[in-house]
C-alpha cells in the first residue's frame, strides 16, 4: 500500500474535521534535512589498525551492503508528526542536490515552502559505516545546513507551535530567539548541537521555550556547562524532558518528576531516529493541550514503533494503530 495512502487518518469524527482541526493547530519544525548514506563493513575495524601504526593511518575497506536514507532532525520530527495527522511546516535550508527529498515530501503532503534551496551547497550528509560489533564510523557534511539562519520565523504564518532542533549554529540562535518574541509556544532540543554553544548561550536559548528535551548523556552536558541541575532548569520553564533509551523518560515539570516507562517494540532494529520520533509526539501532545505524563506516553510509543524499523523514516502505521496501541500499553484513549 502507498504510505500516502497508510496516512490518511480515519479517526477523530471525520477527515473534514481533521484538516479544519489540523489547520488552527501548525507546527514550525525547524532543525536539518539530511541524507544518512549508510554502509555496512561485513567484519571488523579492529583487524585493519594496526596501534603501532595509527600516526600513519592509511585504511581501506569494502563495504558490499549500502542504503542511503532521508534524514535530519527536522525531517524525522516533520514525518512522525505525519504519521498522527498533523500538519506542520518545515523551515530548514538544503542544497542543489534536494530533489528526491523534496519530491518525498511532497508526495507525503508535508509542507516544503520554508525550505530554502542553495544551489552553490550540497544538503546536509552523514556517510555512516558500521562493522559487524556495532562500532561506527561517521563522517558528516553539513551543507546548506550552515546556513540555516537565512530562514526566518517571521515569513512561517499561522504558526502556533514550534521546535528548534538541531541545525546551523546561527539559524538555532535566531529560530529559538524569533519563536520566543513572537509568543510562539516552542521546545528546544539542543542534541547533537550541543558542543556549539557555552552554557550562558544555552541559558539564553531555554529563556523563552516551553520545554527542553534531551537524552541522559545530554542532560548531564547541559548541567556541566550551565552549572544547574536539570530540576533547577525544570523551574524556569514549563518542564525539562530527559529520555533514557529503553529505561523509559522522565519529565520535570511543576515540581514533580513524573517517570514514563518505555512501550515494549516488537523488535529493536535500529536507534536513528527514535529521538526525533519521541519529539513528534511530545508536540503533538502539546498541542493538543495534553498532560506532560500523556504526551510523554504517546512519545515513548511512537519510539517504539520507530526502533522496529531501520532508518529514521520507514515506519508506516496508519493513525487508528497508534491509538491502539496507546490504549494497549496505557489503557487510555489518543
Amino acid at each position: 500500500m502507498p504510505l500516502v495512502g497508510v496516512l490518511i487518518p480515519h479517526v477523530l469524527r471525520g477527515e473534514r474535521f481533521l484538516r479544519r482541526y489540523n489547520r488552527a493547530m501548525t507546527t514550525l519544525v525547524c532543525g536539518s534535512l539530511a541524507y544518512d548514506t549508510i554502509m555496512v563493513f561485513p567484519d571488523q575495524f579492529k583487524k585493519l589498525i594496526l596501534p603501532d601504526q595509527i600516526h600513519i593511518l592509511n585504511v581501506s575497506y569494502m563495504v558490499p551492503d549500502m542504503r542511503r536514507e532521508y534524514g535530519g532532525t527536522a525531517g524525522n520530527i516533520a514525518y512522525n508528526l505525519k504519521l498522527l495527522g498533523e500538519e506542520c511546516h518545515l523551515m530548514a535550508t538544503v542544497g542543489h542536490d534536494f530533489g528526491p527529498y523534496e519530491e518525498r515530501l511532497d508526495g507525503l503532503s508535508i509542507s516544503s515552502r520554508h525550505v530554502l534551496t542553495l544551489e552553490d551547497q550540497f544538503t546536509a550528509q552523514a556517510f555512516i559505516t558500521t562493522d559487524i560489533d556495532d562500532n561506527q564510523i561517521i563522517a558528516f557534511h553539513p551543507g546548506a545546513m550552515s546556513f540555516s539562519h537565512r530562514n526566518l520565523v517571521a515569513d512561517a504564518e499561522d504558526v502556533t507551535l514550534g521546535i528548534v532542533s538541531p541545525d546551523g549554529r546561527q539559524g538555532m540562535i535566531e529560530h529559538a530567539r524569533d519563536l520566543a518574541a513572537a509568543g510562539i509556544r516552542h521546545v528546544f532540543d539542543p542534541g547533537q548541537g550541543l558542543p556549539m554553544f557555552s552554557g550562558p548561550e544555552l541559558l539564553g536559548l531555554m529563556a523563552g521555550a516551553a520545554a527542553l528535551t534531551v537524552n541522559d548523556y545530554e542532560a548531564r552536558v547541559v548541567e556541566q556547562k550551565t552549572g544547574k541541575g536539570i530540576a533547577e532548569l525544570a523551574a524556569m520553564m514549563e518542564a525539562v524532558v530527559v529520555t533514557r533509551g529503553a529505561e523509559g523518560s522522565t519529565v520535570l515539570t511543576g515540581g514533580r518528576r513524573i517517570d514514563v516507562p518505555a512501550v515494549k517494540a516488537e523488535s529493536a532494529v535500529d536507534p536513528t531516529g527514535c529521538g526525533d520520533a519521541y519529539r513528534a509526539g511530545l508536540l503533538h501532545g502539546m498541542g493538543r493541550g495534553w498532560s506532560w505524563e500523556k504526551a510523554a506516553r504517546l512519545a515513548s510509543l511512537m519510539g517504539s514503533l520507530k526502533i522496529a524499523h531501520r532508518g529514521g523514516q520507514n515506519h508506516r502505521p496508519a493513525r487508528e494503530e497508534i491509538a491502539q496501541r496507546f490504549r494497549e500499553a496505557f489503557a487510555e484513549a489518543l
